[in-house]
């Protein structure tokens, strides 16, 4: 790949790491971003590179996964003579023996992929997980001798050439319309995944899905965590709080296809143990506080139905909802549905908490405060009024449907709230 005029279209944490990747590599490049942070520039500066033009020409543009395919200035280099690509992309190329385990989806991606870097790691490899989730892909190819990705279907929209020996959908919902226009356009970008696969690789997908590729295809289910060939590794009532059969059941169908892909042996017990050890990812359905026999469930990235219908599976009844922020247009008939005969009330909080509980008709009450931390203060406490006060059971549980942006910079932040809010509920007899 030609690499004397490389520009890095749009910092914040893709970008500085596509940077610090390129300049590893003895490429000298130019970065280009409309509002960047005084970090950004600090690292460009330290790094010799200048600040680019979208009126130039370049060989290639690595474009930050927030940046729409179809930008202006995109479309503008690219008549130039740029080909536009992604870290992933940017990373398969300059790396090419580097194995790597990609993983998109709906719901579940995140935890699926930090499952399938621990079970690796217990067989022995060097696996590092990154890409949508911390670190950046670009930051830890030379550090690993495996790399399991996640992927959004952002980054998936440009990953021309990209082959994967193994490839994980773990669903296919609805989220991002707003950048993908229809949901058939959003699956299209997560069916990218295995786009350049061939014969000999693996796609991993839920059983019953249909996807088309020339890959192996291997269905899983979260009925049964086994190997390809029946044997069972784990029964799934031996998985830790929090860890979701389903995202289990996958991890280990691709952790072995990697191990086959690359000659290593395959053992049930030892995928076993990494699984009875293995913790949830912080933010992702986690149990936060307890108090007695209630406990507080932060899921705060919850904002898809099919991720927030889950949570409510999940949950142990009866349930304190907590549902607000900002209203992103989730589909509330399946959540209705999930909702009935597990939900004692919906605490509705934010911008749009109101109008969401309203829309999922199930019995609930309004919470505010000054800010967005006593907001979640307010709504922990309504949660464990709702459940009979300390001497109640059951789940006070954060899977908000609306983003966060209302009262927070992020769902982290968000998530970050409610947890020292129900640990302050809890005291210290509660800390998770």
């Amino acid at each position: 790949m030609k690499l004397d005029r490389v520009l890095v279209y749009g910092l914040g944490r893709s970008g500085r790491g596509a940077a610090r990747f390129l300049a590893r590599s003895g490429v000298r490049g130019e970065w280009l971003d409309a509002r960047p942070a005084p970090e950004d520039e600090a690292l460009m500066t330290e790094l010799g590179w200048a600040r680019g033009a979208a009126g130039g020409v370049y060989d290639v543009v690595v474009a930050a996964p927030g940046v729409p395919i179809d930008h202006p200035d995109l479309l503008a280099l690219q008549s130039r003579g740029a080909e536009a690509i992604g870290e992933v992309a940017l990373a398969a190329r300059l790396r090419p023996a580097l194995p790597m385990v990609g993983i998109t989806g709906t719901a579940g991606k995140g935890s699926t992929t930090v499952l399938v870097a621990g079970l690796l790691r217990a067989a022995g490899l060097n696996a590092r997980e990154g890409g949508n989730i911390d670190p950046p892909l670009l930051d830890i190819v030379d550090s690993a001798e495996v790399a399991v990705v996640e992927l959004s279907s952002f980054q998936l929209e440009r990953v021309p050439g990209l082959r994967l020996p193994v490839a994980v959908i773990t669903n296919l919902g609805v989220d991002h319309l707003d950048r993908h226009g229809t949901v058939e356009a959003y699956h299209a970008a997560k069916r990218n995944i295995t786009a350049g696969q061939e014969a000999g690789d693996v796609l991993v997908v839920p059983d019953g899905l249909s996807v088309p590729t020339r890959a192996q295809v291997r269905p899983f289910s979260p009925g049964r965590i086994a190997l390809v060939d029946g044997t069972l590794v784990l029964d799934a009532s031996e998985l830790p709080e929090g860890v979701h059969p389903a995202n289990a059941a996958a991890a280990v169908l691709a952790a072995e296809a990697l191990l086959v892909h690359l000659g290593r042996p395959v053992d049930a017990g030892v995928l076993a143990g990494a699984l009875r050890a293995a913790q949830p990812v912080s933010g992702r359905f986690e149990t936060v506080a307890r108090l007695g026999k209630v406990r507080f469930v932060e899921d705060s990235i919850a904002t898809r139905t099919i991720a927030v219908q889950a949570a409510l599976e999940r949950a142990v009844p009866p349930v304190a909802w907590l549902v607000g922020g900002r209203d992103k247009g989730a589909d509330l008939a399946p959540l209705r549905e999930a909702a009935t005969g597990r939900v004692a009330q919906v605490i509705a909080f934010g911008e749009d908490g109101e109008a969401l509980a309203r829309g999922l008709g199930l019995p609930y009450r309004i919470v505010s405060g000054a800010d967005g931390e006593a907001t979640l203060l307010a709504a922990a406490q309504a949660g464990l009024d709702a459940l009979g006060g300390p001497a109640g059971e059951g789940s006070v549980l954060l899977a908000p449907i609306g983003t966060s942006f209302d009262q927070f910079r992020d769902y982290r932040a968000r998530g970050e709230a409610f947890r020292r809010a129900a640990q302050a509920l809890a005291g210290g007899e509660g800390r998770a």
